[in-house]
């Protein structure tokens, strides 16, 4: 099945602390945000990421969209762009590029499929790496729960 959509909203605690200090969080580049506060990011067609009946993964799916977070006058600002999610050594990843003008890309999540709710919808838990602590304004430790990762 093929997915079309990727929806995350990193980490809500992360989202309400922006904006208590009167920060911003703004979307770009195609990427749209959900009334709860979640991020949607659409996948660009070439992807082949799938999930066998027997639960192993493949393959890698792009996602286009950019979420900024600044505050403090610019002293946080965190960008999270070109996300995608893929299979491999390290099991299932989410990765993104390590900035708006780096072409490389950094794992920054480690993601668990959750339970089958028996719809088209796969949904993940995740948990930040050493990459994405450095990524999401270097707050949270490697195995901070983030936000779940549903792809729809």
């Amino acid at each position: 099945m093929k997915h079309t959509k990727l929806i995350w909203g990193v980490k809500e605690s992360f989202r309400q602390y922006v904006e208590a200090a009167e920060g911003s969080i703004t979307v770009a580049d195609g990427a749209d945000r959900n009334a709860d506060g979640t991020f949607v990011f659409k996948a660009i067609e070439e992807g082949n990421f799938a999930i066998a009946a027997d639960g192993t993964a493949s393959g890698i799916q792009q996602f286009s969209g950019t979420v900024i977070f600044e505050a403090h006058g610019g002293m946080l600002k965190s960008v999270i762009s070109g996300l995608a999610i893929e299979s491999g050594p390290e099991g299932i990843t989410l990765s993104a590029l390590e900035g708006p003008l780096n072409e490389s890309r950094c794992h920054i999540a480690k993601l668990q499929r959750l339970e089958d709710s028996g719809d088209s919808v796969l949904r993940f838990s995740t948990e930040i790496t050493l990459d994405g602590m450095f990524q999401i304004a270097d707050n949270y430790p490697p195995g901070t729960i983030l936000d779940d990762v549903t792809l729809a």
